[in-house]
């Protein structure tokens, strides 16, 4: 029945640092007795409750900490630390008044005075026990805000593992579509170099998949693989045309953030053009923020149109994984014209890892 009413709870404030609080109490017990220095024997006396103080603190702070672990409500527990320290008091009252007996400093031993004027040391503890109050709340505080931070760290990891993961059976699933459709065609010797660069991409892909941000050469690097199974796919069909800004090469980014969004470009833009089309990449910084900006030809047509359903997925994921990773502070911007281009604007804070290499692309 006790441990249903008083369930055991942690206390993370070590008893050393308890027990330091007790030391600016005894510091202002200091203070207070230097006017009464010159009076006989009124130093031993301070110094008497003092040391009864010093004393006296470490079970009362070992039982306030045992009423918190136990979940002792709070009047309770200032009830109970008001007669634990009342006690004490009484008994330094006692001794003293033995030993002012003793020295003849009183006529006679008076059991009225043990219970009064009881500020010298009572006083003393329940301030102690204010301040130890205190502490206990103010770590308990901390705790709970550094939980709450951890558990809004592990979510946004998971959340990001999770829109990333959702990425790789969605492009892999296109890749091996394209490889179907050219192996139909007949263009054996084009679906074979898609699949050597179909190995590279996954591999690369893999070595990243638990990651949080890359560098944007590393980007790039896994872009340009993806580009060469396009190429092999549409051939002359394609235009490309990236560049690239000085200065921006080791910027951060979240892992498969170029891919999704030149895979749209392509499928959806380029590709169902019977001439093909052109893809304008361009990456470059504006003050503390990193911009990137694509452009493709496209033909008629809404991008939210029912049929466009995996341009839906993959800027959605942009954007969740942007959100995730820079709350408030980026920016996913798309404008379809009427002819079907497209154009999708990217920012994100501008910062660099100079001390992560570039990863060099893998040859074919």
């Amino acid at each position: 029945m006790t441990r249903a009413l008083f369930p055991r709870r942690p206390i993370g404030l070590p008893l050393r640092i308890s027990l330091l609080a007790a030391l600016p109490v005894t510091l202002c017990m200091g203070v207070m007795a230097l006017p009464e220095l010159g009076q006989a024997h009124a130093g031993a006396f301070r110094a008497f409750y003092a040391a009864c103080y010093l004393f006296w603190v470490v079970p009362i702070a070992l039982l306030q900490r045992a009423m918190w672990r136990r979940g002792v409500p709070g009047l309770v527990t200032i009830a109970v630390l008001l007669l634990a320290t009342y006690g004490p008091s009484a008994i330094n009252n006692a001794v003293a008044q033995a030993v002012a007996v003793h020295w003849h400093l009183v006529p006679g031993y008076s059991f009225v005075r043990i219970f009064a004027g009881l500020d010298g040391c009572w006083l003393a503890l329940i301030v102690y026990c204010a301040i130890h109050a205190l502490l206990h709340q103010y770590d308990a505080l901390q705790r709970s805000h550094r939980r709450e931070a951890e558990a809004t760290a592990l979510a946004r990891e998971a959340e990001l593992r999770a829109l990333q993961y959702q990425l790789h059976p969605h492009f892999l699933f296109n890749t091996l579509n394209s490889i179907s459709s050219m192996v139909v065609d007949g263009r054996a010797s084009g679906a074979t170099r898609m699949i050597a660069r179909l190995g590279d991409l996954l591999r690369a892909t893999l070595e990243r998949s638990d990651v949080r941000e890359v560098t944007l050469a590393e980007e790039l690097s896994l872009t340009d693989h993806y580009l060469d199974i396009e190429k092999a796919r549409l051939g002359h069909r394609l235009q490309v045309d990236m560049r690239v800004g000085a200065g921006v090469l080791q910027a951060l980014v979240p892992p498969l953030l170029l891919q999704p969004l030149v895979e749209n470009a392509i499928r959806h833009g380029i590709a169902p053009r019977a001439d093909g089309g052109a893809m304008r990449l361009g990456i470059g910084s504006d003050g503390d923020r990193l911009v990137i900006e694509l452009h493709n030809d496209g033909v008629a047509g809404p991008i939210d149109d029912p049929s466009h359903r995996s341009t839906r997925i993959g800027l959605n994921n942009v954007r969740q994984r942007l959100e995730a990773l820079h709350p408030g502070n980026h920016a996913v911007d798309v404008a379809v014209a009427a002819d079907g281009a497209c154009t999708v604007r990217v920012a994100l804070p501008l910062r660099l890892a100079t001390a992560t290499p570039p990863l060099q692309a893998d040859s074919a």
